[in-house]
């Protein structure tokens, strides 16, 4: 704590031991200059720490001595940039104090947005979601365009970490048009995101299209601080492909890069990947080198995120195949701690941009509907119009009110006529069979299936693919093709189905479990959400619960 304020003095202060006798020299040229003037010279200085230290302190000086809440803001924010990363977040804090002082909203939503993406680089995603929601909540009452990106491009972020990889890759294309003739980083960024995106669902030809843009338009825009990104990506998407000596030579190639910019995020993913590689060519000693690579960074940064939890499977793997006991235990509770940390940070991280973000943006939508209404209440056609709709509507509702009820009872005497879950079906022909899947492999993982749906392990909350090929020791794109084939439908309809396969047949048996309110139900069959079940309960038996529960109780009368 010591070493971290007298760093900070150091930074603040370092003027004063830069050579006294060229302050005056240096003092008088600057009087006149400008802000933008003031920037290149900390630039320029960059490799003489003494020098910049002064141009630091004098650009701050100036704009607090002109009262200049912007450039006061952009004092700290160039501190920030050069300092250590340990004093980073109090030079955060200062331009956050600063920005609240000036009551500006693009000033306070810009400072917050910026101890956000400190957090990030620091892996802290709790942290860093926090103050991407402070700031949007500032930065979108302003209006200021640029912001709102910056903001849509962070929470985008926050989004791929997450695994909502479809919202994801909207937000990361709606930033790439932006970002295109405004701000070539950030473009590039947007690309390397989207692509990164793209690898998560299975599209890995797109993903190596995106990769090549990228490099192509760092070429374009003189800008070579994303390249060794790009060929990162394409190490790993490689790996998927797999092409693993391809993989390994990519991702080693990226590194140096991305040891030189501290990415110990990006570092650790990479280290995985390549022993991952080594041990699909069957050579597990290689792997378990970059495995315990991938654990060093885990024990000092605490960095994890789903797909690197097979690291430590792979290593309690290596170690039972060496019937290496208490190596096998220690990895094991090395395994739980991660699995601590993965649930305790995508729970928090779920509930918070679902609840805040989401609902912001659903709320904003609301209002300008509402606004939009509001400025035509007093055209007496449209009013007349409306009330047209409206008359119409209310008869349609009836017809549908009427049609549905003879529906639902089709369907309910449809669903109780099944017994149970039917999950064979014959397999399907054409571009979406299994041929590029070795018949082995797709016996073990029918076999797995099979014990998955008697076992009813499809009852866990927020069951992924990845999740659930990690556990069967598959990849989540041949898993989901082989659903596809054997079951007759995409992964995520599969479960649900299951689910609520479950839920009807208890409710048959048990006329105690028809009293449980929709949430309850919800939560006996693993959904993440009451909606998410209505809607998968109404799409399975073609009748919402609340009428399915009450057909069943006329029966039972």
């Amino acid at each position: 704590m010591i070493k971290k304020y007298l760093l900070l003095v150091f930074l603040c202060f370092g003027v004063q031991f830069y050579p006294r006798d060229l302050h005056p020299k240096i003092s008088d040229t600057l009087q006149s200059k400008s802000y933008d003037y003031l920037f290149e010279r900390i630039e320029a200085a960059a490799e003489d720490k003494f020098k910049q230290a002064y141009y630091l302190r004098y650009f701050l000086s100036k704009a607090n001595s002109e009262g200049n809440s912007e450039e006061i803001i952009n004092g700290y924010k160039n501190y920030l940039h050069y300092a250590p990363d340990k004093l980073k977040l109090i030079y955060a804090d200062s331009m956050i104090y600063a920005a609240r002082r000036s009551k500006d909203n693009a000033l306070i939503g810009s400072a917050y947005l910026s101890k956000g993406i400190v957090y990030y680089g620091q892996k802290k995603h709790k942290y860093a979601l926090d103050n991407y929601l402070i700031a949007d909540n500032y930065i979108s009452k302003t209006g200021d365009k640029y912001l709102i990106f910056k903001v849509k491009y962070n929470i985008g972020n926050i989004k791929y970490y997450l695994g909502f990889y479809d919202e994801a890759i909207s937000l990361f294309m709606e930033c790439r048009d932006f970002f295109k003739e405004k701000n070539g980083r950030a473009y590039l960024n947007s690309l390397h995101l989207l692509g990164l995106c793209y690898n998560k669902i299975g599209n890995f030809g797109l993903c190596s299209e995106i990769n090549s843009k990228g490099l192509e338009e760092g070429r374009r825009l003189e800008n070579n601080e994303m390249r060794d990104y790009f060929i990162h990506s394409e190490g790993i998407n490689e790996y998927f492909k797999n092409n693993y000596g391809t993989a390994i030579q990519k991702i080693n190639q990226s590194l140096p890069s991305l040891n030189k910019n501290k990415d110990f995020g990006n570092i650790s993913v990479g280290y995985f990947y390549i022993g991952k590689s080594y041990w699909a060519l069957g050579k597990p000693e290689m792997a378990l080198a970059y495995f315990m690579k991938v654990d060093r960074i885990f024990d000092d940064k605490q960095y994890i995120r789903p797909d690197l939890r097979e690291n430590y499977e792979l290593i309690i793997k290596y170690y039972k195949s060496k019937k290496d006991l208490s190596k096998q235990l220690f990895y094991i509770e090395k395994l739980l701690k991660a699995d601590s940390v993965l649930d305790n940070n995508f729970r928090y991280l779920s509930n918070r941009v679902r609840k805040v973000y989401d609902t912001n943006i659903l709320v904003k939508e609301k209002k300008e509907i509402e606004d939009s209404f509001n400025r035509r209440k007093h055209n007496d056609l449209i009013f007349t119009a409306i009330t047209v709709l409206l008359f119409l509507i209310v008869l349609f509702m009836a017809y549908r009110h009427i049609r549905n009820k003879k529906i639902y009872r089709q369907n309910f005497e449809e669903a109780m006529k099944q017994n149970g879950y039917a999950p064979k079906v014959e397999a399907r022909n054409g571009h979406n069979g299994i041929d590029d899947i070795h018949k082995d492999t797709v016996a073990g993982i029918l076999k797995q299936l099979e014990k998955f749906e008697r076992n009813q392990k499809f009852l866990e909350k927020d069951l992924t693919s990845i999740k659930l090929a990690a556990v069967f020791k598959s990849n989540p794109k041949y898993l989901s093709k082989i659903i596809y084939h054997f079951r007759g439908k995409k992964f995520t309809n599969y479960i649900a189905d299951l689910k609520i396969d479950y839920i009807i047949s208890i409710l048959k048996e048990d006329p105690k479990v028809r009293k449980y309110s929709n949430r309850a139900l919800a939560e006996e069959a693993g959904f993440s959400s009451t909606q998410r079940f209505a809607q998968a309960f109404f799409a399975k038996a073609g009748c919402p619960t609340s009428y399915f529960i009450k057909e069943l109780n006329k029966i039972s009368e």
